[in-house]
């Protein structure tokens, strides 16, 4: 199984909104989630899944994507790492899910998947992670295909 943590790219400050649910992408983050949709597209299986946070900033970065994406409550802000796993299914799910989420939350879930001592790993604005499930002599691994941030690209 692969998984790909995508978060949000930079969208504006709560209180310009009042609500962190309406906070929307800033120019900046509508070109970071354009440069990081044009990697991902290149790279993604035609048949991934694709499931984001309702969360305007999120839903925005998604759909730079082009493809197929399913809402999901569960990986709101301050959803817990239990509920994006147990959403896509780690590690039995087939092929690859990407997840558009927030921090801390995609954080914790790497520092989980890596085995790290840190509770949280920083992610930054716009940055994927690629991970894949795999076993190998019976021993079950996480492996890092890819870390990328828009600003490389």
């Amino acid at each position: 199984m692969d998984l790909i943590l995508w978060r949000h790219a930079e969208a504006i400050d709560l209180d310009l909104v009042g609500d962190d649910m309406m906070r929307y992408l800033t120019p900046r983050g509508e070109k970071q989630a354009a440069r990081m949709a044009a990697w991902l597209d290149r790279q993604m299986p035609d048949g991934a899944k694709v499931f984001s946070s309702p969360a305007v900033r999120a839903e925005q970065t998604a759909h730079f994507l082009g493809r197929k994406v399913k809402l999901n409550a569960a990986l709101a802000p301050l959803g817990t790492p239990e509920q994006l796993l147990e959403l896509v299914q780690w590690p039995h799910a087939k092929g690859c899910v990407l997840v558009v989420g927030h921090q801390p939350t995609l954080g914790q879930v790497l520092s989980r998947l890596l085995g790290m001592q840190a509770a949280e790993c920083a992610v930054k604005k716009g940055a994927v992670w690629w991970l894949r499930y795999r076993e190998r002599e019976e021993v079950a691994q996480t492996v890092v295909v890819a870390v990328q941030s828009p600003d490389v690209l």
